[in-house]
């Protein structure tokens, strides 16, 4: 018996739908201009996963995608154009972001990339200059 929790999301349409299970390996905000222009807002509120804990259990063939990095292959449903996940194969990571996932308990732990922040939080969460060491940043902290 599986009982690791398991959390659904889906693009605004429902033309495609993921489940993740267990627990994300990390949630935050990033700050980057590449975020910031992908979900045309001043923060993106993340959560990050094993790629085996995530699967897209509908409509996987309306997935578009787009690289600007090899760092980031972005994808969003093709018939709404939602926003739905960003594989990132360098750091081994899914994020599914937080907004697709209305019944999973976004804890932020970390806010990276703050040296492009255009919108200050003070929230008293760490704020990584890009990301932390383990995921190939520098790990330097920056002030709120």
């Amino acid at each position: 018996m599986n009982t690791q929790p398991e959390h659904h999301g889906r693009c605004i349409c429902g033309a495609v739908e993921v489940a993740v299970r267990g627990e994300p390996a990390a949630m935050g905000y990033c700050h980057c201009e590449s975020c910031r222009h992908w979900s045309a807002g001043p923060v993106n509120a993340f959560t990050l996963w094993p790629p085996e804990a995530v699967e897209v259990v509908k409509g996987e063939d309306q997935l578009a995608e787009y690289s600007k990095t090899p760092g980031s292959i972005r994808q969003w449903c093709r018939k709404c154009g939602g926003h739905v996940l960003t594989r990132h194969p360098e750091m081994g990571l899914v994020d599914v972001y937080a907004a697709l996932l209305p019944d999973l308990d976004f804890q932020p732990g970390v806010h990276v990339h703050y040296q492009e922040s255009v919108l200050r939080i003070k929230d008293g969460l760490p704020k990584q200059r890009d990301v932390p060491s383990e995921l190939g940043g520098s790990g330097e902290l920056m002030a709120e």
